[in-house]
């Protein structure tokens, strides 16, 4: 992030108002109760990325319900976890899952680690999924930042309606804004108002608490002028496709025949393509003499 558009002002984020608003508008998410675990938590966050809480909130329950530890679910096999993964998107995630139940399994007694090193080093977990275990799992004193993080912090701090994806500069930056106290509930107090409040579209600035001192507000809300990223569509895809082909393998229990998968999309190089990327992604097993399915 160039230092002109930095997050440069604490007040602007003031812990105090934050943490005052938060106390009475948070949602009550399961996660987030005092009695979740450091596995709920991270089963959590795999499954919030990109996808609404809405459609996270009966997953994850059931989720972990039925693996309530990382043992539980370490023992199942990757078809148990890609058919519960359901029609959450993004499957890969629930391969991911599953891996890093084995490594906390392996490596860490059964446990989550509590550390953003050693939870970084889990298979598939990213900067931001360790901060945010580390912080809200254990209390760490670490920056989160996710997009609606990034949003209040470059609105009100720096005054710039910055789009882009969250850098390693964004981290630094927030993390320079992190309170001696409470920097946990402060972290998801700021991901909280931007999800609720300083939302991407339509910002509720009237009901904001950081709305005296927002630099973004005080400026005219101007948008943003920089390069962004333009959004990803869905119909077409190969994302579409892959969806049909492992929708049908989730709800069989023998291999699907190719044929019987060729009905699902007429495109035959694009369909090919995609379940050759399932494949490729362990999400799915077989060939075309013998049928597709889950692997086990």
């Amino acid at each position: 992030m160039p230092t002109a558009t930095r997050p440069g002002s604490a007040s602007a984020l003031d812990p105090g108002r934050l943490l005052t608003w938060y106390d009475e508008a948070a949602r009550d998410l399961p996660w987030r109760a005092p009695g979740a675990s450091p596995w709920g938590v991270l089963v959590s966050e795999v499954m919030l990325q990109q996808t609404p809480v809405a459609r996270v909130l009966p997953a994850w329950a059931a989720w972990l319900e039925r693996w309530p530890t990382p043992a539980d679910c370490a023992s199942a096999s990757p078809a148990d976890v890609v058919r519960a993964w359901g029609r959450l998107g993004y499957p890969r995630r629930a391969l991911r899952l599953r891996e890093c139940a084995v490594a906390c399994t392996d490596r860490h007694g059964g446990d989550v680690p509590s550390g953003p090193a050693d939870l970084a080093a889990l298979p598939g977990v990213g900067a931001y999924t360790a901060a945010a275990v580390a912080a809200f799992a254990f209390g760490r004193r670490v920056a989160v930042v996710d997009t609606n993080v990034k949003r209040v912090a470059m609105r009100a701090g720096a005054g710039v309606d910055d789009s882009r994806p969250v850098s390693a500069a964004d981290r630094r930056a927030v993390a320079s804004l992190l309170p001696a106290a409470d920097a946990p509930r402060w972290s998801v107090a700021v991901m909280e108002l931007g999800a609720l409040v300083c939302t991407a579209r339509r910002p509720g600035c009237e009901r904001c608490p950081l709305r005296e001192d927002c630099r973004w507000l005080a400026a005219g809300m101007p948008p943003w002028a920089g390069p962004s990223s333009p959004p990803q569509g869905y119909a077409g895809t190969d994302r579409q496709v892959r969806g049909r082909l492992l929708a049908a393998l989730r709800e069989a229990d023998d291999p699907v025949p190719a044929a019987d998968l060729a009905l699902l999309w007429d495109r035959a190089e694009q369909r090919e393509r995609a379940l050759a990327s399932l494949v490729a992604d362990g999400l799915a097993v077989g060939d075309p003499a013998t049928g597709y399915r889950l692997p086990e």
